[in-house]
Formats: C-alpha cells, sequence, structure tokens
C-alpha cells in the first residue's frame, strides 16, 4: 500500500450509495464524489488499490460495470 494513504481518510465502499435512476454520467460522477479516491477504497477491514493494465479495460468501463 502507498505509505502516504490514511487509512481513516479512505471510504468504505459499503457506504457508498448511487441512485441507479441517475443517467449514467451522474451515475458514475456520484460514485468518484463518495468514493473520493476510486484507486484506493476500504471494503470492511480490507484496503483496495486498483491498478489496470495497459491493454486492460479504462477506469470508466469497470466504473460502468460497477454502478450497472
Amino acid at each position: 500500500m502507498n505509505d502516504n494513504l490514511n487509512l481513516q481518510d479512505l471510504v468504505d465502499i459499503r457506504d457508498v450509495c448511487v441512485d441507479k435512476d441517475l443517467p449514467k454520467q451522474e451515475r458514475i460522477n456520484e460514485f468518484v464524489r463518495q468514493i473520493k479516491d476510486p484507486y484506493h477504497f476500504r471494503c470492511g477491514k480490507f484496503v483496495v488499490t486498483a491498478r489496470f493494465a495497459e491493454d486492460g479495460p479504462t477506469l470508466e468501463e469497470c466504473l460502468q460495470r460497477i454502478i450497472a
């Protein structure tokens, strides 16, 4: 984990709630607003650090799958 991260500052993804009736772009915006850092967050006692391969899906594509 990145030494500059403060665990207390990481959002628990279980606390993120996005209205599925919002248009797609607004759902993405709301998710990012609530999670603050989509590359580093918590899920309960676990810290999640997201990394992507150059030939893998984009962050937007991954978020769309989560929010859809």
